[in-house]
């Protein structure tokens, strides 16, 4: 061996060495979020499209603009949410997993167009996403979650980001699950599922990765963090409760909304550990809707149509006593 092969430096950047983990956790996400992989162009959304024409015209307002919100939401989320998150991660596997959510919610944010071009007219678009942008409720809940992500500490932004990922994106979900859960625009809805199953599993990481660092935080700290996140979860909810009326009480949706806002709002305060708020469970919440999330894909020919089937094998949402720690 040369002299010039026995020189040694101090370590500047370390490789990821996936055979020495520190948090097995981080392995296991990983395996579930890369398993899950899928691709909006792979669902046939084009065959919705007589349901869509038969569909009154306050309902195609209500869906279009229910997908352009969730649209805002996984952009907020893919530049900014899982960006920050990765400046606090433990371990070097946890930055791989953001990396991987990362991308998985810019293919979110992506779907929603795929499913615009289809069903909406250029036209159509260009209203609905000055709509989104420019309308006082969603661009409060963005800026709320933002700011947070700006700059509040590690342990607020991952609160933020489990209250925008197991809460606030389900105003938005009710639409397509209660269409599936009547048999109606299934491959929308299947594009939703999903985004429903990779976000179980990004609310359920994050929120472990939450209760690591709560654990560490003395009883007092503890009591004191609890009351931001209770307020938090109230300032969200009551904005979401005027966003839920703008857009379902024409359709008289608003009420079974919001008990199903009400119900995710206590599973994302499962996910941090935490006690649940509102007195709503999945016995309150519309049966049509429960009967979408559960409802399996169809078997669905590869190379034709794919629904939420579209796996490397067969994957199980994520539960909670998957992060018990």
């Amino acid at each position: 061996m040369s002299e010039t092969e026995n020189l040694t430096v101090p370590t500047y950047y370390s490789a990821i060495d996936w055979n020495s983990i520190e948090d097995s956790i981080d392995k296991y996400t990983w395996e579930k979020l890369t398993s899950q992989f899928w691709l909006d162009t792979r669902v046939p959304v084009s065959n919705d499209l007589d349901d869509w024409r038969k569909l009154p015209q306050l309902e195609r307002d209500t869906f279009a603009k229910a997908f352009a919100g969730l649209t805002l939401l996984d952009t907020l989320q893919s530049v900014d949410g899982a960006e920050v998150l990765k400046h606090d991660a433990r371990t070097p596997q946890e930055i791989a997993c953001f990396n991987n959510i990362q991308f998985m919610e810019s293919v979110h944010a992506k779907s929603y167009s795929t499913i615009f071009s289809t069903l909406n007219t250029k036209k159509e678009i260009e209203e609905l996403f000055n709509w989104v942008d420019t309308n006082v409720y969603m661009q409060t809940k963005a800026e709320i979650i933002n700011k947070i992500y700006e700059s509040g500490t590690p342990l607020q932004k991952k609160v933020a980001s489990v209250f925008l990922e197991t809460c606030l994106f389900y105003s938005g979900f009710y639409t397509p699950l209660r269409y599936l859960g009547n048999n109606k625009m299934i491959n929308s809805a299947e594009i939703i599922k999903l985004i429903i199953r990779d976000e179980s599993v990004h609310g359920t990481y994050i929120g472990y990765k939450f209760q690591l660092g709560f654990n560490e935080l003395s009883e007092d700290e503890q009591g004191e963090f609890r009351d931001w996140m209770y307020e938090l979860l109230y300032q969200l909810y009551e904005n979401e409760e005027k966003y839920s009326r703008l857009l379902y009480d024409k359709v008289g949706w608003t009420d079974e909304v919001l008990t199903f806002l009400r119900y995710n709002a206590n599973k994302a305060l499962m996910n941090l550990g935490q006690d649940p708020l509102f007195p709503d469970t999945a016995a309150d919440v519309n049966p049509v809707v429960m009967n979408g999330i559960s409802t399996s894909s169809s078997n669905h020919d590869f190379f034709s149509q794919v629904g939420n089937s579209y796996l490397l094998g067969e994957v199980e949402a994520m539960s909670d006593e998957d992060y018990d720690i």
